[in-house]
């Protein structure tokens, strides 16, 4: 499963810059799938959705930073835990319980990502 942030963060950005597939973002940010990776093309997400990798997503906080699940796998493939946890001075960096994912699936994510 993909890493959230809690309400309970206080926008230190500790985490933004640990982040191996660049899937973290300051709150009220416009993200993209392709900032930070090699991936070109499109993705479909787990809700079916075909997204171009380049064209400009809404913000998922306004308040504070958050995590995309779709460029998070808990840093599986370069690091032994995920960064942002190990960083984060609140330990608001939890896993996200509604974003289940095998092992084998964020490494596969990763490899999507970064080739």
């Amino acid at each position: 499963m993909s890493l959230k942030i809690t309400e309970e963060c206080i926008n230190c950005g500790a985490c933004e810059p640990e982040c191996p597939n660049n899937a973290i973002y300051e709150g009220s940010k416009e993200w993209t799938i392709s900032d930070g990776t090699k991936i070109k093309g499109f993705i479909i997400n787990k809700l079916g959705i075909k997204i171009d990798v380049n064209c400009l997503q809404k913000p998922k906080k306004y308040d504070y930073y958050f995590i995309v699940p779709e460029k998070c796998t808990e840093c599986l493939g370069f690091y032994d835990e995920p960064q942002c946890a190990s960083v984060c001075p609140v330990d608001c960096c939890i896993l996200d319980e509604s974003n289940i994912e095998s092992k084998e699936e964020l490494l596969k994510k990763k490899k999507k990502l970064h080739t």
